[in-house]
């Protein structure tokens, strides 16, 4: 019976000393996978970085849209007479002038 029992608890031990060389393994490693995890997660991938670019070149195009448009109503209010519509137009084109050097240009098509 006391034979019985050594061979148990060897083979317990065994089982043990595995499970503890794993849990050993994930505690060393642990800070490893922590840290790349955070680097990973601070970086930008180009990828997501043109994706950020290219919202903001939207809303910068967008923005310009608005403002040509407003500017057009303002500038036929002013020639119709309105005095406050031509400040208000000379405001908007100041700030047109303004927004579009941060809009790149589009390259010209090929002619044939």
């Amino acid at each position: 019976m006391r034979g019985l029992t050594l061979i148990a608890l060897a083979g317990t031990a065994c089982a043990l000393s595995g499970c503890i060389a794993k849990t050993a393994v994930d505690v060393v490693t642990a800070p490893v996978k922590v840290a790349s995890k955070g680097v990973d997660l601070a970086t930008t991938s180009q990828s997501e970085a043109d994706e950020k670019r290219g919202r903001e070149l939207r809303k910068r195009e967008e923005r310009l849209g608005k403002l040509e448009r407003q500017y057009d109503k303002q500038l036929k209010q002013c020639r119709d007479g309105d005095r406050n519509a031509c400040d208000a137009a000379s405001q908007t084109y100041a700030e047109i002038q303004l927004l579009i050097p941060t809009i790149p240009a589009e390259p010209e098509p090929a002619g044939d």
